[in-house]
């Protein structure tokens, strides 16, 4: 039985990261898809992504780094209506806005990232949290809306990813 479930696993992760694979702009190696995930076509997807039900709404441009993990029932809105428009309280346009999500990034169940903010190297998101402005390199972050709590050791951080120790 448990041989069973290895492989249904094994064949659901390569059945939605080749659907994530189809929708991209573009992935590097290593791409992990381990729950169904949605992307749009302006993705790019750097080395070493791992999702676990990642969902990006909107037809905004998305670029997630290297070595960057999510856990599960992650959104992200890369569009907002169109409140200055022909009517209120929005037209029928929207306004694209860019997520940029830098380098080794770990972002736990149930965040939301609001368009048009920058995720630094190494930070980590507090899961429930939402992110509505930028996230300083290194920065440990969570609430609503998501605030700096505390940061990684930049010694022991640096060292890590000069190591190469990723996982």
């Amino acid at each position: 039985m448990k041989k069973i479930k290895v492989f249904i696993k094994y064949m659901m992760r390569n059945f939605f990261s080749m659907l994530v694979k189809q929708t991209v702009m573009t992935y590097g190696s290593g791409l992990k898809v381990n729950y169904y995930s949605k992307v749009n076509t302006k993705t790019v997807l750097k080395n070493n992504v791992n999702m676990n039900g990642l969902i990006i709404s909107g037809g905004g441009r998305v670029v997630i780094g290297n070595n960057f993990h999510c856990g599960k029932e992650c959104l992200l809105i890369t569009q907002v209506h169109n409140y200055e428009g022909s009517k209120i309280p929005y037209d029928h346009t929207y306004k694209l806005k860019e997520i940029n999500i830098e380098d080794n990034v770990w972002i736990g169940h149930r965040v939301t990232i609001i368009g048009a903010c920058n995720i630094g190297e190494g930070s980590i998101i507090q899961a429930g949290s939402v992110v509505v402005n930028d996230v300083k390199p290194l920065s440990i972050v969570g609430g609503s809306p998501a605030k700096v709590f505390s940061s990684r050791d930049e010694k022991h951080y640096y060292a890590l990813r000069e190591r190469k120790a990723f996982h």
